[in-house]
């Protein structure tokens, strides 16, 4: 077992030096970086028209050599492109994310910030699906081939094939828009410091109700099929035939014995999709539902180019994804003994 955990440790290295190399070399080609938005918007401010470029920053064709430099080095671009590499991930083995080019802040100090709004959208979605997917997969297989589970199967595969802002976009409209039964954007109404507890609470739910359900109607689709296949897969084999001819219950049979073998590939897969909850799929519903979160700042640092915040967030979301697949892969050994990874 240690030498397994410490074979995939060794092995996140290159995986994370890869991603950060190739996300580090396409950032480098990408025209409109932070040098020649500063000076586009110097000239705009100075009334003039900014002529956007590549890596030779033509946008700074007119302007002093020597105040381009300070532009250059104020915002590291005075080194090769190598160096500054080497010198972000010397920061990364710190743990230091380095700082915003616009924000003026610590892109850690950036993401602590941003972090409950994530985490209140990834708990409410993960904990909704799962309690919702599962006893749905358990009813569809002790159904299988009835009417319910030709329906639910229907309904479940149309929600899956909806892409989640589309959904998003269809219930502002409907809900927000021509009902306005909910709010449109933000997690908490203006007024949300002078209101009593129950009342924030009220109202936090009722902000929070649309881009949860555009989140969760497609994210707990895979979860029921992936029940209800191990169900089958269950109840077709020996011990259950030989459970059923003891006189047990069928009750009995489901949920004492089935049950806890079929959610062996579940429960394994609980910790990604714990965490993917959080840092994956919510950039469009934030975006959408003007949530400022984590999916938010990403989408904005891209479009900004502040590329502090880019490659800081890219190392901690990946580096915590390497870690949570380790983990769900150690969950096979906890939840069930027979798994041996030699």
């Amino acid at each position: 077992m240690l030498a397994y955990i410490l074979k995939r440790i060794l092995l996140m290295i290159p995986t994370l030096l890869g991603v950060l190399l190739i996300t580090f070399a396409v950032v480098q080609f990408v025209p409109g970086g932070p040098v020649e938005q500063y000076l586009a918007e110097a000239k705009a401010g100075a009334g003039g028209g900014a002529e956007s470029g590549g890596l030779t920053y033509r946008g700074g064709q007119g302007v002093d050599p020597k105040r381009l430099e300070q532009i250059k080095a104020l915002y590291g671009f005075d080194k090769p492109a190598h160096e500054r590499f080497l010198q972000m991930l010397g920061q990364f083995a710190r743990f230091d994310l380095g700082k915003s080019f616009f924000q003026n802040k610590a892109v850690s100090e950036l993401v602590i910030e941003k972090l409950p709004v994530s985490i209140s959208l990834g708990l409410w979605t993960f904990f909704i699906s799962y309690l919702v997917a599962v006893p749905l997969g358990v009813a569809k297989a002790v159904r299988a081939g009835s009417r319910f589970d030709f329906v639910t199967t229907l309904l479940v595969l149309v929600g899956y094939a909806i892409p989640g802002f589309v959904l998003g976009v269809v219930l502002l409209v409907v809900f927000g828009g021509q009902l306005q039964w909910f709010p449109l954007r933000g997690l908490t109404s203006s007024n949300w410091e002078e209101l009593s507890w129950g009342a924030r609470i009220v109202d936090y739910l009722w902000h929070i109700c649309l881009p949860v359900t555009a989140m969760v109607l497609g994210s707990f689709a895979v979860t029921a099929i992936l029940t209800k296949n191990a169900f089958l897969e269950e109840i077709r084999k020996q011990y259950v035939v030989t459970a059923r001819a003891k006189g047990l219950a069928e009750r009995q049979v489901l949920y004492k014995h089935v049950f806890r073998n079929a959610l062996i590939p579940i429960v394994t897969g609980f910790p990604a999709a714990f965490i993917g909850a959080f840092f994956a799929g919510s950039l469009l519903i934030e975006t959408l539902f003007s949530l400022d979160g984590l999916g938010l700042l990403s989408y904005e640092s891209v479009i900004r180019r502040d590329y502090p915040v880019v490659m800081g967030t890219l190392y901690l979301f990946t580096l915590i994804g390497l870690v949570t697949k380790l983990i769900s892969d150690l969950c096979y050994v906890w939840v069930d003994p027979r798994v041996r990874f030699d």
